[in-house]
This record gives structure tokens, C-alpha cells and sequence, in this order.
């Protein structure tokens, strides 16, 4: 089987158009349509729905789709496994990571990595873990910092974790700044501001108040904590932020609950990391 035609197939459905596959594989979409054609004539039958509006696999297409992920990453890790060279250390290196961790840790890691590998090419990407996730599920990084998750699906591989301690807090003018014991139904009777639902941090909040029957009243969603902590700071609502954030402009409330989450390096299930990649997660296990 053609492994550049199922490149483009995957690529297809990754990107959800002929077109979205092509910029990404750097070909022309008349070229990607050939591919997909070698493909299916190879099958003995169409992959994708003729004559719809919406992109949308055949029931050939669906039962393929895991197989190729699983034939062009074993592909990925006999090109590593070739091309590997005993202590040397070198390539591009795709990364991604949430702004909080690219913020308060990457610095650290990278300052080491760099000056014991000056010959990596490193491409990083800020963005928020949810949408980290989904640069991973179409091989698009390598490795990514993020914010861990209980729904996080079992094809991608934790590599390394860590706790990230959370607390309560409010600006230092807000009206429970001064409460020397907080409780959860005096949070719930006033804004709060919060990552969006999606993420792991407002579950974990969210998981509180559901278990003591009290009502959430977020505002202004952003999964931005820098921008969350500017807008409590300023008097708009609590929030929940990390220990490590916490400064002169915020107030930690005492309410006698505990939010803590998992930060880590996550990669994709089953597919090899390049001794670059490897070289970056022995800095960040010495350098938590």
C-alpha cells in the first residue's frame, strides 16, 4: 500500500478538506486527489463520500483510518531508528506549550537545552492545552507541555507530571479580601472568573460546587491565567489560580477546599520520540 497516498488521506481527514491537505503536505490539490485515487484503487473501494457537502469517510474509510495513524507513526519510528546516531543530538524539534507553563517553566528548561544543544532547531507553539491536544492528534508536534486531564484519550503517552498546586484568590479590594475563612456558598453568591468549561481547571472548581449543591456564576471565560489574574486583581471576581502566580495584587481566600492539577510533557501513543525530543524531557525531569 502506497504510504504517501495514505499521508494525503490522513492529512484529508485531519484538515477536513482536499484543499486543508494539500497546503499542509505542500502539494497541489490536484496531486492530493491523484493520491487518494492510487488509494482507492489499490482498496478496491472509495474512502470518502462522493457528491457531500460535508467531508465524510465511507464505512472502507472509517475501518482504515486507524490503521494508517499506526502504519505512517511505525514508519516515523523506523526513519528514527535508522537515521539515529549514537550521542548526537540534532534536527528540528516541534514543541508545543500551554502559556502557563511557556511563561513559568519553559524559560528554565530552555536555557539548559540550549546551551547543551545548540544544533536543535526548535519550532515552539503557545496555545491552550485543548487545542495542544488536537496538534498532537494530527502528528503536528511532537511533544507538548499541557495541562493534564481525566478525559484525556488513552492515544497519547504522559512521559512526565507534575503537580501544580492551586488557590483561591480575589484582588486585594474585593469584599471577601478581608474574610479571614471563606466558604464555598459565599464564592457562589458573588462572579467568578474562570478558564472555560472544557479545560481541567474549571472541572475541578466545577466538581466543588456540584458536590456542595451551590450554583457557579463565571464571567468572561479565557483560558489565558495571565489575563484571568489581571481581571481578578482588578476586582471583577475570584478565581482559582496557581500557587506559583499568586503576588502583591491578589489576596488568597481560606475556604478549606483544595484544587490541585497535573501539568506534563505528553506525546502520542506509540510513536517514538527523536533523541532531540528525549534530550528536552532529561532537562525537564531534572528541571520540574
Amino acid at each position: 500500500m502506497d504510504t504517501q497516498a495514505l499521508a494525503a488521506f490522513v492529512s484529508i481527514v485531519d484538515e477536513g478538506s482536499f484543499s486543508g491537505a494539500a497546503a499542509s503536505l505542500h502539494l497541489t490539490q490536484p496531486a492530493v486527489s491523484k493520491r487518494v485515487a492510487v488509494l482507492e484503487q489499490q482498496l478496491g473501494a472509495p474512502v470518502f463520500e462522493r457528491g457531500q457537502r460535508r467531508l465524510q469517510l465511507t464505512d472502507a474509510g472509517q475501518r482504515l483510518l486507524p490503521f494508517a495513524r499506526r502504519i505512517l507513526d511505525e514508519l516515523h519510528n523506523a526513519r528514527l531508528a535508522l537515521a539515529s546516531q549514537a550521542g548526537k543530538v540534532t534536527g528540528d524539534l516541534n514543541v508545543i506549550a500551554s502559556h502557563h507553563i511557556g511563561l513559568h517553566h519553559l524559560p528554565a528548561w530552555l536555557r539548559q537545552f540550549t546551551r547543551q544543544y545548540p544544533e536543535v532547531n526548535l519550532n515552539l507553539q503557545f496555545m491552550d492545552s485543548e487545542s495542544a491536544f488536537e496538534q498532537m492528534r494530527k502528528r503536528h508536534t511532537e511533544l507538548a507541555f499541557v495541562t493534564l486531564n481525566d478525559a484525556m484519550s488513552a492515544h497519547f503517552q504522559i512521559f512526565h507530571q507534575w503537580p501544580d498546586p492551586m488557590a483561591f484568590v480575589v484582588g486585594k479590594q474585593h469584599l471577601l479580601a478581608q474574610r479571614p475563612q471563606v466558604a464555598l456558598a459565599d464564592l457562589a453568591a458573588v462572579p467568578a472568573i474562570l478558564p472555560d468549561t472544557t479545560t481541567a481547571t474549571y472541572r475541578a472548581v466545577s466538581r466543588l460546587f456540584l458536590e456542595a449543591q451551590l450554583p457557579l456564576q463565571p464571567r468572561m471565560p479565557t483560558n489565558y491565567l495571565e489575563t484571568i489574574k489581571m481581571m481578578t486583581s482588578v476586582g471583577l471576581g475570584w478565581s482559582v489560580l496557581p500557587v506559583s502566580m499568586l503576588d502583591s495584587t491578589l489576596q488568597a481566600l481560606a475556604t478549606g477546599a483544595s484544587v490541585t492539577r497535573m501539568l506534563g510533557a505528553v506525546g502520542v501513543a506509540g510513536r517514538q520520540l527523536s533523541p532531540a525530543a528525549e534530550a528536552l524531557l532529561s532537562v525537564v525531569r531534572r528541571r520540574p
